[in-house]
């Protein structure tokens, strides 16, 4: 019985991925900090892509891990209901 209780309260793996959007790139109002900077304003908009890119990706995957689990949910429901008679 302890053990059924513990591990009612123990939680199971999270299988949930956190996707974070990357901070939008800086950029300069003043075009001559643009220049004096260029090398690493191109820089931050280069890893911004590839950031927004992996996000995207991130997205994509938790979405369809999403869909699966609440179509086992659904499925689960469905034997509760018929386990209970409703």
């Amino acid at each position: 019985m302890q053990a059924l209780a513990l591990l009612i309260c123990v939680p199971g793996p999270v299988l949930a991925e956190s996707c974070f959007a990357p901070a939008r790139p800086f950029m300069p109002s003043d075009s001559q900090a643009a220049r004096d900077y260029s090398d690493i304003i191109r820089g931050d908009f280069e890893d911004y892509i590839q950031d927004i890119q992996s996000y995207f990706r991130c997205l994509d995957s938790e979405r369809a891990r999403a869909f699966e689990e609440a179509r086992e949910v659904s499925e689960d429901y469905g034997r509760f209901l018929q386990l209970v008679g409703d």
